[in-house]
């Protein structure tokens, strides 16, 4: 059965949502909705960057979208400044009858039990008898699914740590990497990302998700973050960072049971290969890794390149695709918010070339 969708933006990740829908047999792209005028009216093909039609017009009329009754929204729009206003989409899109995958708000991948944001999703989606599922790559697939399925093999864990080591160069997001995560910014400034309890808000449910499907309970969480200066000036694609401002960022969430460290996230973020060389250092040009020590210890590399050379390209379509690949599963999936434990093996069906 064809799954009829909307896609909501075509940011740096949307374009590539569109692409992956319509690359996928089983998904037919029925709308799109952008948020900026000059984008209105044009082709999802031509918006897409595929040189081709895809008969979808983009529009600012959101009504009109949830009037087409869709099987999904799949939506990326950017939820990070945003946070009120990409809850309350959500949520009208549920309460419409329409299933949702979505790239953010992260903390949904996994809330914490309770949680007064969460809670109105999860009901507006059982009264509609649909279902919402949060993703990714980070949070997401890299952090969720691939650390799971390797502790699979092992006799003793004792901890499990998942990193993102990556060279933000080329990441044409500078809201992210100057508003969000304080990169060019004085080496005393905080940012929003450093703010006390936001790294826990936002990568807390990857060490809550791995503690559940362990089966084991933590006793807290707590976070940590290092940085280090630009050496000379630095010229990204976002923007020039000054000699003597932030360049590199290094935190971790820790999961503590029994006084130590079981679950980790860890994230290692440069402007530069040559920043902080005693920090942790990719495989490949970028990589997510896993590792599991215990009996035996394991350590897992997922190494990330796009087709046009870039590492930043293939993690966008890495983000995109887990939202794309998963909506025939959310779809049929009980109502409700779901995690990455409620569905089963999401493959790349129907996919091969």
């Amino acid at each position: 059965m064809t799954l009829r969708i909307v896609a909501w933006s075509t940011g740096n990740v949307g374009r590539h949502v569109l692409a992956g829908i319509d690359a996928h047999p089983d998904l037919e792209l029925v709308g799109l909705f952008v948020s900026s005028p000059e984008k209105a009216g044009r082709d999802a093909g031509e918006l897409a960057g595929l040189g081709c039609s895809l008969g979808v017009k983009a529009t600012q009329d959101a009504g009109s979208l949830l009037e087409l009754g869709p099987d999904c929204i799949v939506h990326s729009a950017m939820a990070d400044n945003r946070l009120g206003e990409a809850l309350a989409d959500l949520e009208r899109f549920l309460t419409a009858g329409i299933n949702v995958v979505s790239s953010g708000p992260v903390f949904l991948q996994y809330p914490a039990p309770g949680d007064p944001m969460a809670a109105p999703l999860d009901r507006a989606a059982k009264e509609a008898g649909v279902s919402l599922w949060v993703n990714g790559v980070d949070p997401g697939f890299a952090n969720d699914t691939l650390a799971l399925v390797l502790t699979g093999i092992s006799e003793r864990i004792d901890e499990v740590r998942c990193l993102e080591i990556l060279n933000y160069a080329t990441y044409n997001q500078p809201m992210v990497l100057f508003d969000l995560m304080g990169f060019a910014q004085p080496m005393d400034h905080v940012p929003m990302l450093l703010q006390p309890g936001v790294l826990t808000m936002a990568w807390g449910s990857v060490v809550r998700q791995i503690a559940a499907g362990l089966g084991i309970e933590l006793d807290s969480i707590e976070e940590r973050s290092e940085r280090v200066a630009a050496p000379a000036d630095i010229e990204i694609d976002a923007g020039t960072v000054p000699a003597g401002t932030v360049a590199g960022l290094h935190f971790e969430v820790r999961g503590i049971q029994g006084g130590r460290p079981v679950v980790v996230l860890e994230h290692v973020t440069r402007l530069h290969d040559d920043l902080a060389p005693t920090w942790p250092q990719p495989a490949g040009q970028g990589c997510y890794r896993v590792v599991v020590t215990g009996e035996p210890n394991y350590t897992l590399d997922l190494q990330l390149l796009g087709s046009d050379g870039d590492h930043n390209t293939a993690g966008l379509k890495a983000t995109a695709m887990r939202l794309v690949n998963a909506v025939p599963a959310v779809v049929a999936a009980r109502p409700g918010l779901l995690t990455a434990l409620d569905l089963p093996m999401v493959a790349g069906r129907g996919l091969l070339s």
